[in-house]
């Protein structure tokens, strides 16, 4: 079915282990801001995503008690639950770690890798890769505030002058991190071009704690090339798992087995669907879960399309222009009233 399956037993090597945290197989669901609520996260392990983490938390508002950052970090009917948290002021980091810890948080990551000018501009996210001194404090003053794992994620470096991952990444490992993500792609190529997943072994090599692979994994082959490429351990799957939540867990399997996992059931997709979509509904409430979930509810409408959904297509500009939470749901139902003639590859 996949070429690279043939080649299963060179990455299949059972589930992973973040300390003493069990995962069950090697496919996670990145962190995205404003996307990884935690209604697309019950989703995606409901359906066999080996870990989901957290929409990026800013750690001093989060310790403030900003109510956004609550929403962000909430993880009720998730386990295991991580939450990323953010910021470049180390004692904010391990107040936030601290907070996210009494919560019921079962592990902790640290932002490192986030492009965007609101958070670089604030010194934080990326940025961080062009002070390592700093970096390191953060990292330092998280570790020892919590007795949970505590992650990490990063890029390449800030651009293709300074890939300085593998530096970071030694002596994070130094400082007590248990995990590194790293995403293929330096700050300044934000998510233009492609991932580079050659570029992350440089990681793998310089350390001896499981490193996870990030960035342009839509396929099956896909995973198993960027594992094949980067030597990682596992996946995280971030862009190629919005509208398709599930697909996360298809590549579980698939990195378990070399089988990719089987397309859940239209009716078990609808029912996702909706749940997700009243999930953003109870958190945020009517107006500003309208709001929220349209990006999802377009994305739903987007794979449905690309799985032969006849409708879907035309049914996407009323489903993210309607007022009506129940139109919405009626609408949503619709797109999955078909048979697919196309599996996700």
């Amino acid at each position: 079915m996949i070429a690279a399956a043939s080649s299963v037993g060179t990455w299949s090597r059972g589930p992973l282990a973040i300390n003493d945290l069990h995962l069950s197989g090697r496919a996670f669901l990145a962190p995205m801001s404003g996307v990884s609520d935690v209604g697309m996260r019950r989703v995606a392990q409901q359906f066999g995503a080996s870990l989901v983490i957290s929409e990026m938390v800013a750690s001093d508002d989060f310790v403030r008690g900003d109510e956004e950052s609550r929403i962000r970090a909430e993880g009720e009917g998730v386990s295991p639950h991580v939450v990323q948290i953010a910021g470049r002021d180390p004692y904010w980091m391990g107040e936030a770690a601290r907070l996210a810890e009494a919560s019921s948080a079962d592990a902790i990551d640290i932002n490192m890798g986030c492009p965007a000018k609101r958070v670089t501009g604030g010194l934080a996210g990326s940025a961080l890769m062009r002070d390592l001194d700093l970096a390191i404090e953060i990292i330092r003053a998280t570790v020892t505030a919590v007795s949970v794992p505590v992650t990490l994620k990063m890029r390449l470096g800030w651009d293709r002058a300074c890939l300085n991952a593998p530096e970071l990444a030694r002596r994070a490992g130094e400082e007590g991190i248990a995990l590194l993500t790293v995403h293929g792609r330096t700050r300044d190529q934000f998510y233009k071009g492609e991932a580079d997943w050659r570029g992350i072994r440089a990681v793998k090599d310089a350390v001896s704690i499981p490193v996870v692979a990030n960035g342009d994994c839509t396929t099956a082959a896909d995973a198993a090339s960027m594992l094949a490429a980067s030597g990682a351990d596992a996946v995280m799957i971030g862009r190629g798992a919005v509208g398709r939540p599930w697909f996360v867990g298809q590549i579980t399997q698939f990195l378990a087995t070399g089988k990719l996992g089987l397309l859940p059931s239209l009716a078990e997709r609808c029912g996702a669907a909706l749940r997700h979509y009243r999930t953003l509904l109870s958190l945020f409430g009517r107006e500003q879960g309208l709001r929220h979930a349209r990006k999802h509810i377009a994305a739903y409408a987007e794979w449905a399309a690309r799985y032969g959904a006849p409708e879907a297509a035309a049914l996407r500009l009323p489903l993210v222009t309607s007022e009506s939470p129940s139109e919405v749901e009626r609408l949503l139902s619709r797109i999955f009233d078909y048979e697919p003639v196309l599996e996700a590859a």
